[in-house]
């Protein structure tokens, strides 16, 4: 089998096995390049586009100038001596190789030695180290991940300079063997709650993660489809997770996705953001309560609107204005309804929409939706201006699968109330507030728990 087969001496051997484990004939960014090094035969194998041409190009020329007295006995002194590297490992069974160069990293056999020679001078291509487009803070750093994880791991090193800070690699699927990175800090980290998550990812069985992290999180916490609320605090800024750390929490990294999941996690954990922290403290508490307030808002406005016109008797004299005035001829609900699932539509084509494209786009759907909708008869000016505002207000919320949720658990509170009235809404409520006691986080916390440190 693959995995018991051992590396030979004879060079030869070695040839026909990578020949028979990797398809170097018919891929052709698999290369084998045949050459001598100190009178002996050798073969380097790698992945075009994935190697550092300048140092690849001063280890060539270190092993030109080899002679033939000079050879070492085996492998381990050959590494030692001729190889003008750093990262060098030596390499006994062609399982580990074949990981070594799917992942990028030269593999050397030579006649004679009884291992593989594996240099790690891989590259992989990678977008600048700019800041995220959806997690922007006012003040603070510019950087943000990007989908190399050694890169990543570099921005977190670079805000912490503890030895306790500890980045584990671990390698989930069978095909993708996708590198997953668990990194906290050894001394402020629930050791229980680590250990069990290192199990848990451990023991996963997947061909391979196609959504990155998203593959991940399902894996994790199995398929707990009726509760919306997200379990995990996704951020894409190195600094938010710097912090995290230093409060005991677990980040893991995910080779190929420009963020990290935080975890353990609660509500209050998922509506921060980076500008809590970058300002003073009264500004940051506004700026916190404010988001709050709106968080509610989106949630109950409309509903609590629909069970007003429901029942006209309970607006007091005061706030009669925001009655509808004009005649109603689409029932309110399918109108909040319509407009829900048109919002959306919007938000779908804006993201598929040229950047050349994407302000004329705005205006036609700004016409359209608006005074065109209204003059027509569908909608009420009423209900487009409290649709307007929540569509608004969910771009407050800085965690994207939060305000999904909460979409959700407003379109329940919409139907219930549609249906039943004050019995519909105040059913929806408990629902909410069932789904939100109910909800647990991989590592068993419950998630309107608030730990202070």
């Amino acid at each position: 089998m693959q995995e018991t087969r051992k590396i030979c001496q004879a060079i030869s051997e070695n040839r026909q096995s990578m020949c028979q484990l990797l398809p170097i004939q018919e891929s052709f960014d698999l290369i084998q390049r045949d050459i001598k090094v100190g009178g002996r035969d050798c073969s380097l194998y790698f992945i075009d586009g994935m190697l550092k041409d300048e140092v690849m190009f001063k280890i060539m020329d270190s092993f030109m100038k080899i002679q033939e007295s000079d050879m070492p006995q085996d492998a381990s002194g050959f590494s030692r001596q001729m190889i003008p590297y750093v990262e060098v490992d030596i390499r006994g069974d062609f399982d580990q190789i074949l990981r070594d160069i799917l992942s990028g990293v030269l593999v050397m056999f030579v006649d004679g030695y009884e291992a593989g020679i594996a240099i790690d001078c891989r590259t992989y291509p990678a977008r600048n180290v700019g800041e995220p487009e959806k997690d922007k803070s006012l003040r603070g750093s510019r950087d943000g991940f990007v989908e190399t994880v050694v890169f990543d791991t570099a921005l977190i090193r670079r805000r912490i300079r503890d030895p306790n800070l500890i980045m584990e690699m671990l390698e989930v699927g069978d095909s993708s063997r996708s590198d997953v990175v668990l990194s906290y800090m050894n001394n402020l980290v629930d050791q229980r709650m680590l250990s069990n998550l290192r199990n848990k990812i451990k023991a996963i069985q997947v061909s391979a993660l196609c959504m990155n992290q998203q593959s991940l999180a399902e894996a994790l916490i199995g398929s707990k489809w009726y509760n919306p609320f997200p379990k995990f605090k996704f951020t894409e800024r190195p600094d938010t997770t710097a912090a995290c750390l230093m409060e005991g929490k677990i980040a893991i990294l995910v080779d190929n996705s420009p963020s990290a999941m935080i975890l353990p996690t609660s509500i209050f954990d998922m509506i921060e953001e980076a500008n809590d922290y970058y300002f003073p403290a009264w500004t940051s508490l506004y700026l916190k309560l404010s988001r709050v307030i709106i968080l509610l808002m989106t949630v109950f406005l409309t509903p609590v609107f629909l069970l007003l016109m429901k029942n006209p008797q309970w607006v007091p004299s005061s706030l009669e204005f925001i009655a509808v005035k004009d005649i109603v001829n689409v029932p309110l609900i399918y109108q909040l309804l319509i407009l829900e699932i048109a919002i959306d539509g919007l938000r779908l084509a804006a993201l598929n929409t040229p950047n050349m494209l994407s302000t004329p786009l705005s205006i036609f759907a700004g016409l359209v939706l608006g005074e065109f909708a209204v003059n027509s008869g569908w909608f009420n000016a009423e209900v487009m201006l409290y649709m307007a505002f929540v569509a608004i207000a969910n771009y407050t919320e800085p965690n994207f699968e939060l305000g999904y949720a909460l979409k959700f658990m407003r379109i329940i509170l919409l139907i219930l109330t549609a249906m039943f009235g004050l019995a519909g809404f105040i059913a929806g409520c408990v629902f909410l507030l069932v789904l939100l006691c109910t909800n647990k986080t991989l590592s068993g916390r419950n998630y309107l728990n608030v730990k202070l440190h």
